[in-house]
């Protein structure tokens, strides 16, 4: 399984990107937004990668963020919902509005992206809702969400929440702690880092 790639943009295209790893070109789908974060070519980047593998296709799919990945993995899970389709959602909204969108219900939002109709932008608001954290403080296996704070399973920010709840914090605190250290460290600390400073933020 490839999780994650560094290394320099080599080309790229209206869906796709070739990221050279030292002297290997990895060829990566993405959605627009992804690509347009990437940058120029001969830049150097980090992608976070989903393989799929499939009897006639194997592909690697881009993404900006472990929090990006979360949410492709969700939206591939709704009926209906390929890795065409989620790539157009991601393309269409970000994280945050993909969340939102979701844990309100807004199923126009989501249809805003080419290729979902109202039916089934309507399925994936349905089902994803509790996932999304509609509610402050709810936890399950798509992550942990604490008013506006999404935390994705599987992650540095994850695992620093399991960390904070297991020493007593309520899952909404750990997350909102989570994240706000995530902000002063960084996404790509050490999880040792980020549960020593979210410690800090949730006894403040």
């Amino acid at each position: 399984m490839i999780a994650k790639l560094t290394g320099i943009l080599d080309d790229s295209g209206p869906d796709w990107a070739v990221i050279d790893v030292g002297g290997v070109g990895y060829l990566v789908q993405a959605s627009a937004r992804t690509l347009a974060h990437l940058g120029n070519h001969g830049d150097r980047v980090v992608i976070h990668t989903e393989m799929q593998v499939s009897e006639s296709d194997m592909r690697l799919i881009g993404f900006t963020s472990a929090a990006e990945r979360a949410w492709f993995r969700l939206l591939t899970v709704v009926q209906g919902v390929g890795s065409k389709v989620a790539l157009a959602i991601l393309s269409a909204l970000t994280v945050d509005e993909l969340q939102r969108a979701c844990a309100g219900g807004d199923a126009a939002m989501v249809a805003r992206a080419n290729g979902v109709g109202p039916k089934l932008a309507s399925r994936i608001v349905n089902e994803l809702k509790d996932k999304a954290g509609g509610l402050a403080g709810m936890t399950g296996g798509a992550g942990i969400a604490a008013e506006n704070v999404f935390v994705p399973p599987g992650s540095i920010s994850g695992d620093a929440v399991s960390a904070l709840q297991n020493l007593g914090f309520k899952p909404a605190v750990a997350a909102t702690a989570v994240t706000a250290a995530l902000e002063q460290l960084g996404e790509h600390a050490a999880l040792g880092d980020v549960v020593r400073v979210a410690l800090k933020r949730a006894t403040a």
